[in-house]
């Protein structure tokens, strides 16, 4: 197995670029939603990015998962929508390493109600927990399922693999959307940055340099290097024609890249109480995969 966790990695990386250069950051989860599911051996995946409780939480869905959960009443949804055993565990302050189910609850897991409702509604039986490695309160992140045996260490240690990587584009999706938000006038910033030939990733440095953010605190932000910002930050001069931080963050209000500074609302990379929340709750919410 040692030579199908090497394509694996490989995979992931190529996986990471991919995503990492989607404009659309409503495309990027269910990206990565359908490699995640295949890579760590599971048949469906569901991904929630804000508060999951039995009434409420907008959950994502695999392409797999959007056919297979249409086949759920409100009440087995809600069974699945409790996080058993996961949300307890994490919850708990107990690390954020993924898990299967049947690891974490042992004997407890096959007779439990969210055994009963995968085996009977769905014909699954097993649930390996993806955790975004960062995540607090609420804890968000994924959950993959497949029918027959348990996860093996291998399909683990991919979930391990993956983190990192949907840490950062959840990030990357994040700071997407609040830069929509933030424009000044709709598609307005989103053209500007096509005429400037910047990159989706050069658009998220570009909006934490604003705030006057170090490389080292850009790079923790992103996860990547400070090295690799400063590579960004070469790029966003270049193409903005700029030699320096502040010169480039009034060339960019000026190109409407970024919205001027304004003290009646909160700046790129100082959302709003509400904005900083990883997603918009919505009551009883299921996202299905952008076509």
């Amino acid at each position: 197995m040692v030579h199908g966790l090497d394509r694996a990695y490989e995979r992931l990386t190529e996986l990471a670029v991919a995503a990492l250069n989607e404009r659309e950051p409503e495309r990027l989860w269910p990206l990565l939603a359908e490699a995640v599911t295949g890579l760590c051996g599971g048949e469906t995946l569901i991904y929630k990015l804000d508060d999951w409780s039995e009434g409420k939480g907008t959950l994502g869905l695999s392409p797999a998962a959007a056919e297979t959960l249409d086949r759920l009443g409100g009440e087995a949804l809600g069974v699945l929508r409790s996080g058993y055993p996961f949300a307890h565990h994490y919850e708990a302050g107990l690390g954020r390493s993924p898990v299967t189910a049947r690891r974490l609850a042992g004997r407890g897991w096959p007779v439990s109600e969210t055994a009963r409702v995968l085996g009977d509604s769905l014909d699954l039986h097993e649930v390996l927990a993806l955790p975004l490695p960062g995540s607090v309160a609420p804890i968000t992140g994924c959950l993959v399922y497949r029918s027959g045996a348990d996860f093996t260490d291998d399909h683990v240690r991919i979930a391990e693999r993956a983190q990192p990587l949907l840490a950062a584009v959840e990030q990357q999706r994040r700071l997407l959307e609040q830069w929509r938000r933030s424009s000044a006038a709709p598609g307005g910033a989103e053209e500007s940055a096509a005429d400037c030939a910047l990159t989706p990733r050069e658009i998220t440095v570009l909006l934490l340099l604003t705030d006057a953010l170090t490389a080292d605190a850009i790079g923790r932000r992103l996860g990547i290097s400070a090295r690799t910002v400063h590579k960004h930050v070469e790029n966003i001069y270049r193409k903005l024609g700029t030699r320096d931080r502040l010169g480039t963050v009034l060339h960019a209000q000026r190109l409407g890249l970024v919205p001027a500074p304004d003290p009646a609302r909160p700046g790129p990379g100082r959302p709003s109480a509400a904005a900083r929340r990883p997603g918009n709750p919505m009551d009883g919410t299921v996202v299905r995969p952008a076509q």
